[in-house]
């Protein structure tokens, strides 16, 4: 009742335009809160390697289960991404990630033969990467994206396989 009194004890003019600034501040602080896409620093990859990313890019679907391309800021044909929120995330031509180092043969996926490593993202989603192809890609399939984690994959290896040929990645690829 306090603020109620408080309230009527002011001038007219103040407590008629007090809603009004109140559902303001609260646009203000919905609008300010809500970001956009996440800006994704593409790779930098050597020239080897990044003509095979080029080839990658053009070779992705323009739909991966149902999720419209989306693709990050800045542009580049080293990234890629389908959906809004969540969304899935391809990176080509990155340096070797450290959760290969781990012991991540008992979890590696292979996929219309392509062997993947793959990594927690420490919010319930899922890395996979390439890792007999000659340039590192990275997929990130973030929590509730899909039924199962692995679905995107399917929908993914035919570009690689067409793009990109099996080998040893090389050491020309970026961050």
């Amino acid at each position: 009742m306090t603020a109620l009194r408080a309230l009527r004890a002011m001038p007219a003019p103040v407590r008629w335009a007090t809603p009004a600034l109140a559902l303001l501040g609260c646009a203000g602080l919905l609008v300010g809160g809500w970001t956009g896409p996440e800006q994704l620093a593409p790779p930098t990859p050597g020239p080897s390697v990044a003509q095979y990313c080029e080839a990658l890019d053009k070779a992705l679907p323009n739909e991966l289960l149902g999720h419209k391309r989306s693709d990050p800021e800045p542009a580049s044909p080293y990234t890629a991404a389908w959906g809004s929120s969540p969304r899935t995330v391809l990176r080509c031509g990155i340096i070797r990630p450290d959760y290969l180092d781990n012991d991540w043969s008992a979890r590696s996926p292979e996929v219309n033969d392509v062997q993947f490593g793959m990594g927690e993202d420490g919010h319930g989603g899922y890395f996979f990467v390439t890792s007999q192809v000659k340039a590192y890609v990275e997929i990130h399939v973030p929590k509730g994206a899909y039924p199962n984690y692995a679905d995107p994959l399917s929908s993914l290896t035919d570009a690689i396989k067409a793009t990109i040929p099996a080998g040893i990645p090389s050491v020309s690829a970026g961050r």
